[in-house]
């Protein structure tokens, strides 16, 4: 959302009767017609006066805000269709706006990328799409839905969104004088000249609504609504931005929902601590399973400490298709005089946990592979970490690249992903890969010894069904170079 996005909700405006606004608000110029509330979504309309310096906002970008991602309708005026803006808070659920449903057309979404030009990213179909039970129009609040994709969402290492619900620790996250972060794909000049459609962010503090944001629309209620930004709209929400987050304190408090028709005004979000949180929380806990097995990673996938020392590591979780189980962690293949310490030792799959490996006076000198182990109802899966004590000594050997899983099918339209690591060169090694069908994205492209990244192999609807030898290269800072090969069965989307 372009710092200076208007969450202009148009689809829902030409329901709405304009009010005049109250003495004190942004837009009380006496001989000025009253105006509309409207919902921001791509089919709002700024007028014909709007200028850029009502914008204000600042690039941002998917590794800033990971969870961050763009919803598209077919047909859609906007470039690539996009319409609104969400975020992942779960591997296949979105959340964002209920009034963005409304908007004509078939919906989709797409994750990954800076720019929607750029082309590539994960395109993504909609399975349901819940609009919160008390939803009726954008200005009478409970704007806020709760989308589950068909696929999951490739978030780097589970970085979902947290959002606010009624719990007492988020009270006061919507109280004035806190400032928020509104971060969308949406518009960033009146007339969508040159049609940007990049990850914007802005910084838009938190006012008094009972006071300062009344008599637009419906009007603003401070049970269901927290009104943001500015009474002039210097720096606000925009088409393309309804649903998108509003994050204080590193929360999302709010989705996208409207502004005063011209956008010179303030910004009003769908506010989260409340029972519409705890609707979300709700839906995300009646999300239906991932595909396959959980499956664990540890990031950094390399550490180093010296005898006597501790360092730690994060090992995440992924579900599968047991769902939300619990997963016993153990760790071995430690060297003598060393422990590991994990925190806690049990998790619910997609969540993380804290391993802190410690080692004593006594350890010997070098480099061990430390295996942690998840153990749950479903299965047992494994993940390595290379531990280095002291200097390590010669670490003779080849480079080797190794794939987990080796081989995927997908429809067209879908991608694939498998986890990479390369071990035994002088690294850094910066990734690349050559046959596939579309494109590939290693996330992240140059990794440490030992270390995993993830690659993301796309197809799209015009992909030849067959199958695809895909093969991945690791290049070291001598040059040495080694390859892989990662198999790739595409089928017919809709078999």
């Amino acid at each position: 959302m372009n710092t200076a996005r208007r969450l202009g909700l148009l689809a829902i405006a030409t329901t709405m009767i304009a009010m005049p606004l109250t003495t004190g608000t942004a837009a009380a110029e006496p001989e000025a017609p009253p105006l509309e509330a409207v919902a921001p979504t791509d089919e709002a309309q700024l007028p014909d006066d709007f200028s850029a310096q009502y914008y204000n906002g600042e690039d941002s970008s998917v590794a800033e805000f990971p969870f961050i991602i763009a919803g598209l309708r077919t047909p859609g005026a906007r470039p690539q269709g996009q319409s609104c803006t969400g975020s992942v808070i779960a591997p296949r659920k979105i959340l964002t706006a209920a009034h963005c449903k409304d908007a004509d057309g078939e919906k989709s979404y797409l994750y990954g990328l800076d720019d929607l030009n750029e082309g590539g990213g994960t395109r993504l179909e909609v399975e349901s799409y819940v609009q919160h039970p008390k939803y009726v129009n954008f200005d009478q609040g409970y704007d806020v839905a709760v989308v589950t994709t068909k696929q999951d969402i490739p978030v780097p290492n589970g970085q979902y969104a947290e959002f606010a619900t009624s719990d007492p620790k988020y009270a006061d996250l919507n109280e004035p004088g806190k400032t928020g972060v509104g971060v969308g794909y949406g518009k960033k000049t009146h007339n969508d000249s040159p049609a940007d459609v990049t990850v914007d962010k802005a910084r838009l503090p938190i006012v008094d609504g009972s006071r300062e944001c009344t008599g637009v629309g419906a009007g603003f209620k401070q049970a269901t609504m927290v009104c943001s930004g500015y009474s002039d709209g210097r720096t606000t929400i925009l088409p393309g931005d309804s649903g998108g987050p509003l994050i204080v304190d590193g929360v999302v408090v709010g989705v996208g929902s409207w502004s005063r028709s011209d956008f010179r005004w303030y910004s009003i979000y769908g506010r989260l601590n409340n029972d519409m949180g705890d609707w979300v929380k709700q839906q995300v806990g009646e999300q239906p399973p991932g595909e396959g097995e959980f499956s664990l990673s540890v990031v950094p996938g390399s550490v180093e400490v010296v005898p006597g020392g501790y360092v730690s590591a994060t090992v995440s979780t992924t579900a599968g298709e047991a769902g939300a189980e619990d997963i016993a962690l153990t760790a071995s293949g430690l060297p003598s005089g060393a422990e590991a310490v994990l925190q806690p030792a049990t998790v619910t799959a997609g969540k993380t946990a804290k391993l802190t490996l410690k080692t004593s006076s006594s350890t010997p000198a070098g480099t061990s592979t430390v295996t942690v182990t998840g153990t749950a109802e479903s299965g047992t899966n494994t993940t390595p970490l290379r531990l280095t004590v002291g200097d390590g000594g010669e670490q003779p050997g080849d480079l080797t690249l190794t794939l987990s899983p080796a081989s995927g099918t997908v429809a067209q339209g879908f991608f694939a992903q498998t986890r990479v690591t390369a071990t035994g060169g002088d690294g850094p090694y910066t990734l690349t890969a050559t046959g596939a069908p579309a494109t590939i994205q290693f996330s992240p492209t140059t990794i440490s010894d030992g270390h995993t990244s993830t690659a993301y192999i796309w197809t799209n609807f015009h992909t030849t069904p067959g199958t695809y030898p895909i093969t991945i290269t690791a290049t070291d800072s001598k040059g040495t170079t080694t390859t892989a090969t990662y198999t790739l069965t595409v089928t017919t989307f809709g078999t």
